[in-house]
């Protein structure tokens, strides 16, 4: 009995839908544009302006009880323009400046908003939803030189594969970062584009050292790969288990956490199927006894889970959650009960599913294009997690 299908309905229901990717890509782009015109300040700084996070890696799902949706970008400034020539405080003015002409250029009703590390631009007409852009310069060589080492010290990748990632490491603003106003060579150190492409890598583990990059572009969605698949149902499992009334949403487990973890505990399983239960019980064994706890794979010296040392309930939650969802997406696989089935949906997922579809998976009876395989699975041959 296939239950595959169960879970390929509810990821149907948990996926964004496609006007929110085509409209988004279509706002990046424009952005993109507008900062690069002749007239902009920042366009003699070579400006890039990149998606990262969820909808990078092809993991974000529908938002629970709301419809406003994020997108987490970069914008980076790549050439004449260092750390010793400018500070945190002034980058993120000057790429503030700019936004703040776009906002008014696109009728953006909305203000700009400042968060901690980016921007904020709020969209509410078409469909809500809000930029996030984080403004930053490439990492200076000195520091690059360390990530590589470190990755090195702490992971399985091929030299060669280290110097990519760690080449694409940045200087990202902060406002809370003591040195935010001077002029300093102590800047906070991200790499969205070097964990994407390890965590393309991960896509395909037997071929650990992914060099050749996809285009760092917001990825088609209509076809995934399992893994992808399975981070968006441990991500929906977890929204709906911390939307609950006694919840605490703060000691809620954290996307990067669970995707980290997932991304290392995947080994290649080219179905939901073997890929759900092997995850699972693999997850839990990519958390070091010792700090870094969960290391970012791409600069190994940060430690995703350091809230854990400060908070201790956070690592009792998500290893509460965590159990949770092997009980229940497990107990979803094993089951062959068409109740079971319907109430894990809606209690686990907020999904509910189609009686008539559950009763002819039950029955062995689904025919035609239904019979052929969920729509949503790749092969894991394909040369990108996302496909063309």
């Amino acid at each position: 009995m296939n239950t595959e299908y169960i879970f390929y309905d509810i990821l149907t229901a948990i996926e964004l839908p496609a006007r929110a990717y085509d409209l988004a890509k279509k706002r990046y782009e424009d952005l993109g544009e507008y900062l690069s015109r002749p007239e902009s300040d920042i366009a003699q700084f070579n400006p890039k302006i990149s998606p990262q996070g969820s909808f990078r890696l092809g993991t974000a799902i529908r938002p629970l009880g709301r419809e406003e949706y994020d997108v987490d970008l970069n914008c980076v400034l790549r050439d004449g323009i260092t750390e010793k020539t400018i500070s945190q405080k002034n980058l993120k003015k000057l790429v503030g400046n700019e936004l703040k002409e776009y906002r008014r250029e696109r009728n953006i009703n909305a203000p700009l908003e400042e968060k901690r590390r980016c921007w904020r631009l709020l969209y509410a007409d078409e469909m809500s939803f809000h930029l996030d852009i984080v403004p930053g310069i490439p990492a200076p060589e000195e520091q690059r030189d360390i990530i590589k080492s470190n990755m090195g010290k702490h992971g399985a990748l091929s030299s060669v594969f280290q110097e990519t990632l760690s080449r694409l490491a940045l200087y990202i603003t902060d406002n809370e970062d003591p040195n935010f106003e001077y002029i300093t060579d102590s800047w906070h150190i991200s790499n969205p584009e070097g964990y994407a492409r390890w965590f393309e890598s991960r896509m395909m583990p037997a071929t650990t050292d992914l060099v050749k990059a996809s285009v760092d572009e917001i990825p088609e969605q209509t076809s995934k790969k399992p893994l992808q698949q399975v981070i968006q149902l441990l991500k929906r499992h977890r929204d709906v288990m911390y939307s609950h009334p006694d919840a605490i949403s703060d000691l809620k487990p954290i996307s990067i956490i669970i995707t980290t973890l997932a991304a290392k505990a995947y080994e290649g399983e080219d179905n939901l199927t073997d890929a759900i239960p092997a995850i699972l019980l693999r997850m839990g064994q990519g958390i070091n006894n010792t700090e870094p706890r969960v290391p970012n794979p791409v600069n190994p010296e940060e430690d995703f889970a350091d809230k854990w040392k400060s908070e201790s309930a956070l690592e009792k939650h998500f290893r509460n959650w965590l159990a949770q969802a092997q009980r229940d997406l497990n107990c979803l696989l094993d089951s062959s009960q068409q109740d079971y089935w319907t109430r894990i949906a809606k209690e686990g997922f907020k999904v509910t599913l189609d009686k008539e579809k559950i009763e002819s998976i039950s029955q062995g009876s689904l025919s035609g294009a239904a019979a052929t395989g969920p729509t949503l699975l790749i092969s894991p041959d394909s040369a990108k997690p996302w496909g063309n």
